[in-house]
């Protein structure tokens, strides 16, 4: 794929991203403290793999700064959906989001499908979106 069209995807997620955490911050009342972990895990791993991914693609020869970079959103995601709820959560989403970073490069750079793998994790993504909402409607 395209440079351009794998930048044009990472601004997408992480305006949905900002999306969902303006929903869980109007809603924290109605999240359970297990669902906020859960939240918080979640949302730091798929930004993490998501930016690892596409930077990857987008930037093959810079490994090193991609990786960095990748660990950093999710930690900085994980952080960021962990602090609504209390700083056990935000230990948990950061752990898990700089752990995912790590290893997100890793994945992208040995693909031999990258399309696939592109439509899959942003598939991913989306039903985590959409699996959080749902679960905080339901609480």
């Amino acid at each position: 794929m395209k440079e351009v069209t794998l930048l044009y995807l990472l601004t997408i997620d992480i305006l949905l991203c900002g999306i969902l955490f303006v929903y869980v911050f109007r809603r924290k009342k109605w999240v359970g403290i297990q669902l906020g972990m859960n939240i918080s895990q979640a949302m730091g791993g798929v930004a993490a793999l998501l930016a690892g991914i596409v930077l990857i693609l987008a930037f093959p020869f810079h490994f090193s700064l991609i990786t960095i970079t990748s660990a950093a959103i999710g930690a900085a995601a994980g952080a960021a959906f962990g602090l609504l709820f209390d700083y056990q959560t935000c230990l948990a989403g950061v752990t898990n989001g700089f752990m995912v970073g790590i290893m997100a490069p890793m994945l992208g750079s040995v693909l031999d499908m990258p399309g696939q793998i592109i439509l899959f994790v942003h598939g991913l993504f989306l039903f985590c979106f959409l699996f959080i909402i749902i679960s905080i409607q339901r609480s």
